[in-house]
């Protein structure tokens, strides 16, 4: 038998355990990103969540997890009419793992069905299996775009519909979400980001006592698990009843209105473009009453969801750290914990002056005064209803960048990706299985039998990144520092668009006697943004050293992405690779061999001066590369021009 390491043993990891335990209590709050480095029981803590879950009631044998009150009517267990039976069991927790195909997450047809008794049936997926438990992805910001996809209608709708080859199914999958990364791997999708409704930053334990606990723990633990999860049971059964009388309690806990205003207001304060901040806040702080075993939520009840639900939230630009001032944080929720005033009714206090206007008071504005145009209706209130349409609208503006840029576009026939149809093909390289069945039951329904005629392959549609290669001259030729700053202004506004469209970024430097892959290829572009403040200038330029380099670069990582050059220098090459050779002839040669290759390149002229030798546009028109000067460079220009690029 297999053990899991018992939730209440793990040692320290307050907010982490606490956002679990959020999520047990009331499942709508989104689930919770766990985000952190190696070894720091990220995934420790998921995976122990479920022993402490108190069990649901479900239908023996169901594939969709039907609450026995709320069958579903194509589910062959409970559909039929009869009372399904009761039955208690634990909550489902569902890996998904990173290579899992659309098929097996979503469902497909069952095979088994087809070929004993010739009828299409549908074959639940993992949704299916999560409905009304945890769906667990480890290393979430490594999962294919497809799955993403997936994942992003599942957590809007709460239903799993799938439609093809003849199928068309639904089916209710309200899961809870746990994902664990690593940011040095990469990022989010900032869509899939705003789904988890929590999010926990975790690292290891400075304290050397602290530690030195953990490992004793753990080794404990693997040393005899069983031994070590009963001498826990004691915990984990006390922590499963606080939670069974927290999820009772959940529907009495109340949330005054001035707390009510406090929520929009920090959110306002802090810059949360998403409305689902405000919703998710609302509900955490519920739960964190719930679960201390009261039934009015305070202040420091919402400035704690606050630390969970907007770090992640009010991150506007690729290269802006996730996370609060808490100085601010704290002042304001002293300021809301301040009881108002009671009003004046004569007892105790002055009598009202009938012949005084009253000054209307703080939360409640002057209908003529507000600035709000007689509106009646406070500027953060109108702000926070407004917010609705404006993020709508911005998603409809970046919708509509998408698609003018032709960024990431469809490519046919990709390896992985939406598997969207299938074709007849005697010979394919990925069997689509339901239609090669249905295509032999259709042609004989009695005699059952594939032939080679039957075959069909699957036709995917998936998405093309790009590799985006940036050679910088950081020679003295540049004239160095103030050229550079310019330089870096453009190139972080580029990495900025590479970061929204997920391509991959990789920086050589040119400066001396050579050049060097500072960067390898990554998602990671802030790592592409420190390699740029980090880069030294000055010295000789050995332009021809970085063309190979590039070459080589591309050679290895441009059989999966779709590779761009992006060359920022001078052209005033002044080392060879070859001694007997002129550098600039050797440059030039370098770079028509690359023209040879299809590759798609730019060049960005960094030169300045009275006296301009004009070598980057040759070097452009060596490389067959699009040239943009140093007076006409910006971030914008920048980045149109590699989208045209990209586009050809």
């Amino acid at each position: 038998m297999k053990y899991a390491y018992p939730f209440v043993a793990i040692v320290g990891q307050p907010q982490l355990k606490r956002a679990l335990l959020l999520c047990a209590i009331d499942p709508s709050l989104g689930g919770v990103l766990i985000r952190g480095d190696k070894g720091t029981a990220k995934s420790t803590a998921a995976r122990g969540l479920v022993d402490v879950l108190p069990p649901i009631t479900r239908v023996p044998g169901c594939a969709y997890n039907c609450a026995p009150d709320a069958p579903l009517a194509e589910c062959p267990h409970c559909g039929d009419g009869a009372t399904p039976v009761a039955v208690t069991a634990p909550v489902p927790f569902i890996n998904l793992p990173l290579g899992a195909t659309e098929d097996r997450v979503l469902g497909s047809l069952d095979f088994e069905q087809a070929l004993k008794h010739g009828r299409q049936a549908f074959k639940p997926g993992l949704l299916a299996a999560a409905h009304r438990g945890l769906l667990y992805i480890d290393e979430v910001n490594l999962l294919a775009d497809h799955l993403v996809d997936v994942l992003l209608d599942v957590a809007a709708m709460g239903v799993n519909t799938v439609q093809r080859e003849g199928l068309s199914v639904s089916h209710p999958a309200r899961l809870t979400l746990l994902g664990t990364m690593n940011l040095e791997e990469g990022d989010l999708r900032p869509q899939l980001l705003d789904r988890f409704g929590m999010m926990v930053e975790v690292s290891a334990p400075r304290d050397a006592a602290v530690r030195a606990e953990v490992v004793r723990r753990r080794l404990a633990f693997e040393a005899d698990p069983a031994g070590f999860v009963a001498g826990w049971r004691a915990e984990t059964d006390a922590l499963r009843d606080t939670i069974r009388a927290a999820q009772a309690g959940l529907r009495r806990v109340t949330l005054s209105d001035t707390l009510f205003d406090f929520v929009s207001q920090l959110c306002c304060e802090f810059e949360v473009a998403s409305l689902r901040a405000d919703i998710v806040m609302h509900k955490a702080a519920r739960a964190m009453a719930a679960l201390d075993g009261r039934e009015v939520v305070s202040a420091e009840d919402v400035r704690d969801a606050a630390g969970l639900v907007l770090p992640h939230r009010r991150r506007r630009k690729p290269f802006e750290q996730a996370g609060l001032d808490h100085d601010k944080l704290e002042s304001l929720t002293r300021q809301a914990a301040v009881p108002p005033p009671p009003p004046s009714d004569g007892q105790g206090g002055p009598p009202p002056d009938d012949d005084a206007t009253p000054a209307p008071a703080a939360d409640e504005p002057d209908d003529e005064h507000d600035g709000d145009g007689g509106s009646g209706v406070a500027p953060e209130r109108q702000f926070a209803a407004a917010g609705a349409d404006d993020v709508a609208r911005i998603d409809l503006l970046a919708r509509q960048a998408h698609e003018a840029s032709g960024r990431r576009s469809s490519v046919v026939g990709a390896r992985r990706g939406h598997y969207v149809r299938a074709v007849p093909d005697e010979a394919p390289d990925q069997l689509a299985v339901d239609a090669t069945l249905r295509h032999a039951l259709l042609r004989d329904p009695q005699a059952f039998g594939v032939t080679r005629a039957d075959l069909h392959a699957k036709v995917r549609v998936g998405t093309q990144a790009s590799l985006i290669l940036l050679v910088v001259d950081a020679s003295g030729s540049m004239a160095a520092r103030r050229r550079m700053e310019a330089v870096k202004g453009a190139v972080l506004g580029l990495l900025r668009d590479a970061y929204q469209r997920r391509d991959q970024v990789a920086v050589i430097a040119f400066r001396g006697d050579e050049a060097e892959l500072v960067l390898p290829p990554t998602r990671q572009v802030e790592q592409a943004e420190q390699a740029l403040h980090e880069l030294p200038t000055g010295g000789r330029t050995p332009l021809s050293h970085a063309l190979r380099l590039a070459a080589d670069t591309l050679a290895r990582h441009g059989d999966t992405l779709t590779p761009l050059l992006v060359v920022l220098s001078d052209g005033r090459a002044n080392v060879a690779l070859d001694v007997h050779l002129d550098p600039w002839a050797e440059a030039l040669g370098l770079a028509g061999r690359l023209a040879e290759s299809g590759l798609p390149a730019l060049v960005l002229d960094t030169e300045q001066g009275f006296v301009r030798l004009g070598r980057a546009r040759e070097l452009a028109q060596a490389l067959q590369a699009d040239y943009v000067p140093m007076d006409q460079l910006s971030a914008e220009v920048l980045a149109l021009s590699i989208r045209e690029r990209q586009g050809r």
